[in-house]
């Protein structure tokens, strides 16, 4: 038994010894790859621009500057995204010592709201055919006009934002002033014929071929490019990334924090349970990290915890109903206002909410959820048999929720509404001992008070 420990042992050893040796060596073999050799760097940013899309963009600028590489291509199609984010992307590109084409494709994709002020501040703005650029005007995140005050301040921002890019990079300021100004929306023919962009490619290898012999002003000089034939390599989001863009989806965030909010407070009113804390802290600690990629409303988490704490409340204090009708109504008023943004909102974000669907189906899950268990525990109490309930007078029990005079009380391994017989206050913890069954509702009194003990 000792020889087989030891090779366990030795086994563990030389397991963490490999992987530490291959993790030392992964970056050198891949540096190997003759990283020096011309390349374009290609990444597809699609969906929402956020910080996840903005931290994707500046490792794979990165890469391509240790790599090297010509050129690094952004294929792009975003109904738009976070203004922070965007002004960040912005200023990575325009700071890029690699030259950067970004390339709205494939056929049928957008650069909308955010993506026109992305596609603007590459070296190279290149369209595929049928695809859009534009309508960049501020809305809330609600998707709804701003009102009058705010949007003009809002729109007068966004239009100086990307009329200095446009200036920088030699485009039609006042076309893509228009995007801002009376959201514009322009064809990839209307955009090259405006020079809101510089090119419109079939696909890469057509892209490849006409940036051959153009000049690019990056950070670090003035670069022509070599690009017919080049090789392509792509560049991909790592498990990291693909696992926050998950949960950054705003209906996945939602059930996040319902789940987080209800495994919390379930651990808090039952103490020991340990599995309904540890899942709720994990996946509250995940939906506050997807919630800082979004544009959360504080007052919508708040309602969606309250949600959690009357499911809790009903199920303890069965028999009422109304906690439970408040527990539906408190957590669709919070899925309907966790992403609602009232005020001074992000001028390039498009309409963002929890699925109407996703809200309904969880509302009537919890409500049908809530009849069986309440129904249950009613019936089992209120319809047992006589000999049951008379049995409880007597026993001893222990007391979960403060009793200010009601509260609840945990009696023969079920949870029962109380009273404190004299209507003092008994805290958690305490030993009680039942006095009398009232229908769902016990009358008891603390163990160790010795005027109850005078009194059996």
């Amino acid at each position: 038994m000792t020889q087989r420990l030891r090779m366990i042992r030795l086994s563990l050893v030389f397991l963490f010894l490999g992987m530490l040796i291959t993790g030392m060596l992964g970056p050198v073999l891949a540096r190997a790859q003759a990283p020096d050799s011309p390349h374009a760097l290609v990444m597809t940013v699609d969906g929402i621009i956020n910080q996840v899309k903005e931290g994707f963009i500046s490792r794979a600028i990165d890469q391509a500057e240790e790599d090297g590489a010509t050129l690094l291509i952004i294929k792009l199609d975003t109904p738009g995204g976070l203004l922070s984010s965007t002004r960040d992307i912005v200023e990575l590109l325009l700071e890029s010592p690699v030259p950067v084409a970004v390339f709205v494709s494939p056929r049928g994709a957008r650069a909308g709201s955010a993506g026109t002020f992305i596609t603007a501040a590459g070296n190279f703005a290149v369209m595929a055919p049928g695809t859009n650029i534009g309508a960049a005007t501020p809305i809330s995140a609600t998707g709804e006009d701003l009102e009058d005050t705010l949007a003009s301040k809002v729109e007068n921002d966004a239009a100086a934002l990307i009329r200095s890019i446009a200036q920088t990079r030699g485009r039609n300021q006042d076309k893509l002033e228009e995007t801002v100004r009376s959201a514009a929306s322009y064809t990839a023919q209307e955009a090259l014929a405006d020079n809101v962009v510089d090119l419109i490619a079939d696909d890469l290898d057509d892209l490849l071929a006409k940036l051959d012999g153009r000049t690019a002003e990056t950070s670090l000089g003035t670069v022509v490019l070599e690009t017919e034939g080049l090789e392509i390599r792509s560049f991909e989001k790592n498990i990291l990334e693909h696992f926050l863009e998950f949960i950054s989806d705003p209906n996945v965030s939602f059930i996040l924090l319902t789940v987080g909010g209800l495994g919390i407070v379930v651990e808090m009113f039952n103490p020991g349970l340990i599995a309904p804390g540890v899942v709720g802290v994990i996946c509250l600690l995940l939906a506050f990290l997807a919630l800082g990629n979004l544009p959360v409303n504080w007052a919508g988490v708040v309602f969606i915890v309250l949600a959690s704490v009357l499911i809790v409340l009903e199920v303890a204090v069965a028999g009422f109903g109304i906690l439970g009708v408040g527990a539906i109504v408190s957590l669709m008023v919070g899925g309907l206002l966790l992403f609602t943004q009232f005020g001074d909102s992000s001028p390039t974000l498009p309409s963002i909410s929890v699925s109407r669907w996703l809200l309904s189906g969880t509302g009537g899950v919890i409500g049908l959820a809530l009849v069986y268990v309440v129904g249950m525990a009613y019936q089992s109490r209120k319809q047992g048999p006589p000999e049951k309930l008379s049995l409880l007078t007597g026993m001893l029990g222990r007391v979960t929720g403060e009793l200010a005079p009601r509260g609840i009380v945990l009696v023969g391994n079920e949870t029962w509404t109380a009273i404190s017989e004299d209507d003092s206050v008994i805290q958690i913890g305490e030993p009680v001992e039942v006095r009398k069954v009232d229908g769902l509702i016990l009358t008891v009194f603390r163990q160790n008070d010795p005027e109850s003990q005078e009194n059996p």
